[in-house]
């Protein structure tokens, strides 16, 4: 008999879990405390922006394989699996992760638990934190040692959830006994042959932390690269493309511009150097400062050449930000570096358009003293400046000739690096970009 699946909480890792689990054939209930957020799941209609998702979700609603509850009774009655899938964000009076929400959901679930199941946590959460759940998990629940933690990191893009649930390119599973390995290869056992890494409760609370501060090291190397090749002259895509050759490097993530955000790599790389000098091992990812104050002087220096283009201040002049979302393929605004650059310009005194595919309700509701439009045209229109903040493909196919005809002046600043500079200098547009001449 196969097992049930709960999914405890339904943010971007939540919903996609869920929606990808019963689509591999599971029954699946999902749990989220805000009301109206499980009304609109019911619904089929997804509150974010995910592509593939809400397909999914819909099929899996009619074909009654997926469910929503905000009932922890209804859950600890139905489940054999419960997946934890709640946020654990950046503390307000630090860099340390705050696992509140962890807490709340097990201080909940376990005093329901009246018999044998696997608890599995999907949260990014600093080294240490399962074995500590583990040990709660057992003092609270009526059926004591029969209720057993695992720990099984997600490693999703946004943008590319669905995709890397359905075909991930590995799955660790940190466990304490054979039957919590037992249970998990058999939930997975429907995506194939997938590289499985079996291992203890720390290391795999360390493997999502160390792949995010790899790759965010990986992105402000290339950024740290960028300001050299200001400083001399050079072409920083041109370097990148020549890394990108060698096998040891390569290409992946080697591409500079205005840097990283969302919610999940600043504050995981935050949270890990705390964690770290907690555990003494701080000289061990000091590098880790600079990698964050890099990817925080892009954000700066993106402003600095929008001001010069401006003729040296913002004063009565016009920016058009294109992009709000902190990458293309999602509406997430999180530590959007288009965001941060559009609120620096304006209190410089700039009056900013914000223009965005997909995130403009959520730029709207969490900056309304910004303007906003509803085209890349429209945003454009009486500019002193273009700024090009997300990679979103529509704007890299942006007509320079076109987009002429609406702005006062034509100076664009390409933040992602991703426009023709010979086009748009043709096309009689002062072009400046990080890293190039």
């Amino acid at each position: 008999m196969p097992y049930r699946l709960t999914v405890l909480g339904t943010g971007y890792l939540g919903a996609t879990h869920a929606a990808c689990m019963a689509e591999l054939g599971f029954d699946v209930l999902a749990l989220d405390v805000d009301e109206r957020k499980i009304e609109r799941l019911r619904r089929g209609d997804l509150p974010i922006h995910e592509p593939g998702l809400e397909e999914l979700l819909k099929r899996n609603l009619a074909a009654g394989r997926l469910r929503f509850t905000t009932s922890y009774e209804e859950v600890a009655r139905f489940g054999d699996v419960h997946f934890i899938c709640v946020g654990t964000p950046q503390r307000s009076d630090g860099y340390a992760a705050d696992t509140s929400y962890l807490d709340a959901v097990v201080d909940s679930l376990a005093p329901l638990l009246d018999r044998e199941c696997l608890v599995v946590g999907k949260s990014t959460v600093p080294v240490g934190t399962a074995e500590r759940i583990a040990e709660k998990l057992v003092r609270l629940a009526p059926a004591g040692v029969q209720v057993e933690l695992a720990w099984n990191p997600e490693f999703l893009r946004e943008g590319h959830a669905v995709q890397d649930t359905l075909r991930p390119d590995r799955i660790v599973l940190g466990v304490a006994s054979e039957r919590a390995e037992k249970i998990l290869r058999e939930v997975y056992a429907p995506l194939g042959d997938v590289p499985i890494v079996v291992t203890d409760y720390a290391t795999a609370e360390l493997v999502k932390s160390a792949a995010n501060a790899f790759l965010a090291t990986k992105i402000s190397f290339i950024n740290a690269m960028a300001e050299v090749c200001e400083a001399a002259g050079a072409d920083v895509t041109q370097l990148a493309r020549a890394l990108s050759y060698d096998e040891r490097i390569g290409g992946r993530y080697l591409n500079p511009g205005v840097g990283f955000g969302g919610g999940c790599l600043p504050k995981d790389i935050r949270a890990f150097m705390a964690r770290a000098t907690e555990l003494g091992a701080d000289r061990a990812v000091a590098f880790l400062q600079e990698v964050d104050a890099i990817n925080q002087r892009r954000r700066t220096r993106v402003v600095e050449l929008a001001r010069e283009l401006a003729g040296g201040t913002f004063e009565g002049r016009r920016a058009a930000v294109l992009g709000a979302a902190f990458k293309p393929h999602s509406d997430d605004i999180r530590d959007s570096p288009a965001l941060d650059v559009a609120v620096r310009i304006a209190r410089l005194g700039g009056t900013v358009t914000v223009y965005d595919p997909v995130a403009l309700d959520n730029a709207r509701a969490a900056y309304p003293d910004l303007e906003y439009a509803e085209s890349a045209l429209e945003a454009a229109r009486g500019a002193d400046v273009v700024l090009l903040l997300t990679e979103w493909p529509e704007f890299a196919a942006l007509d320079p000739d076109e987009l002429s005809t609406v702005v006062r002046e034509r100076n664009i600043v390409d933040g992602r690096l991703v426009l023709d500079a010979e086009a748009w200098r043709s096309a009689g547009w002062t072009y400046r970009a990080l890293g190039r001449p």
